[in-house]
């Protein structure tokens, strides 16, 4: 599976889960979150859709918790 499908597939589990339980957020800011961490466990070799998307959820609850997020702010994870 190439890249491209795994972020996709990663993403649109993510967002789901989010639309599902009521906590989806503005949409650009949202979009914006959970590929950034995607983006970052991509870089420290992640591959596996699931835990992408399972951590790029845990990152944006992680980010909500702490206030509003602006749409320029990066995502930082742990």
């Amino acid at each position: 599976m190439s890249i491209r499908c795994t972020v996709e597939s990663a993403f649109f589990i993510a967002w789901s889960c989010l639309e599902t339980s009521g906590e989806l957020g503005p949409p650009e800011e949202t979009a914006n979150l959970l590929l950034d961490a995607i983006e970052a466990q991509l870089r420290t070799g992640e591959r596996r859709q699931l835990m992408l998307a399972n951590k790029a959820i845990d990152a944006y609850r992680r980010q909500i918790a702490n206030g509003p997020i602006p749409a320029t702010q990066k995502l930082h994870l742990r």
